[in-house]
């Protein structure tokens, strides 16, 4: 029987729906900032995947599981909202139906449910769809279009993907720069970019409410930013013709997302803060490589899933001694 945690345990009076919907309120700001950049769109595909994960779910706990249905604990509805913000505003709502079914069917219910899964549902269902209809996925619509405007929309490229198609053609990167949004355009978010990851000021103010309400601690966003501010400040100052400057990368992409949102998932991610530190870094490490030497413009979706498959043996390697235990060396 595998032990999770070492004793004496002591109930916090927090429960599983309202951490749910503290994380589902955490969100509502950057949600906010999509329907004012993107519109009905933003709204369609967040209804669309938030309906269809609780739908998916409950079918399948009820109809292929046996056993009772759990969408009172508002999980399915994280996953879906997660999925949303993951996606263009003018995805397909037949193919956001898929990416929940894969998210909640294989990432969460194929393993036994919430509490079993290895990997991050929300992140299984992105990156099949990312994979599966890679032109789909990289059409982001231009924001502050007509607020109605939802299929025809104009469409854009994100600032990391103008940036690494610059360097493969050979330019500068003071001249690609030229064809990006200024750094407050990117903090407030009138960017191009999936619906959830473009204003990082609406995803700070997340941070803080789910920080102030013990939602989450700071360890792993913290580390998960300081190690993409050192690494990419190091390749900047080594070479600033080539590489973007860490603000850069944090402002841009889906970093402030996956670092705050989804790394921080408490299933996936390690149980004491040694091992966060570790899980953090590692994110960051594999976020840098894959932005800068790696064919995809955005890493952190990868890394965010290639760490979770590290999380047993971080919390193998970091577990504390149980109370009463006499360490070896002694």
């Amino acid at each position: 029987m595998l032990t999770v945690s070492p004793s004496p345990h002591d109930h916090s009076g927090e429960s599983v729906s309202k951490l749910m919907f503290g994380v589902i309120i955490a969100m509502i700001p950057a949600f906010i900032v999509s329907l004012v950049y993107y519109g009905i769109g933003a709204l369609i595909i967040t209804v669309s995947a938030m309906l269809s994960c609780a739908a998916f779910e409950y079918l399948i706990q009820r109809f292929i599981l046996k056993k009772p249905a759990s969408l009172k604990d508002g999980s399915a509805l994280v996953t879906g909202m997660l999925l949303a913000f993951c996606l263009p505003t003018n995805f397909p709502v037949w193919l956001v139906v898929l990416g929940s079914l894969v998210a909640i069917g294989i990432g969460k219910m194929s393993f036994g449910g919430l509490g079993n899964n290895p990997f991050n549902p929300a992140l299984v269902g992105r990156v099949f769809l990312f994979v599966s209809f890679p032109v789909r996925m990289t059409m982001y619509p231009e924001p502050l279009q007509y607020w109605f405007r939802y299929t025809d929309a104009i469409t854009g490229s994100t600032p990391l993907s103008i940036i690494k198609e610059g360097i493969r053609n050979g330019e500068t990167l003071p001249d690609i720069m030229v064809k990006i949004p200024d750094y407050i355009d990117l903090f407030l978010g009138k960017i191009g970019g999936s619906s959830g990851e473009i204003a990082a000021f609406a995803l700070l103010i997340g941070l803080i409410f789910m920080l102030a309400r013990k939602i989450i601690t700071i360890h792993i966003p913290l580390s998960i930013i300081l190690t993409v501010t050192v690494f990419t400040g190091f390749l900047w100052i080594s070479d600033p013709i080539k590489y973007a400057d860490p603000l850069f990368h944090l402002l841009s992409g889906g970093l402030l997302l996956g670092a705050i949102f989804m790394a921080t998932d408490y299933v996936t991610s390690p149980m004491t803060p040694k091992g966060m530190w570790i899980y953090g870094i590692g994110i960051g490490i594999i976020t840098v490589l894959i932005r800068v030497f790696g064919a995809y413009p955005e890493g952190v979706q990868f890394a965010i899933l290639m760490m979770n498959a590290f999380v047993p043996l971080i919390n193998k390697y970091v577990k504390p001694h149980r109370f009463g235990e006499k360490l070896s060396n002694a």
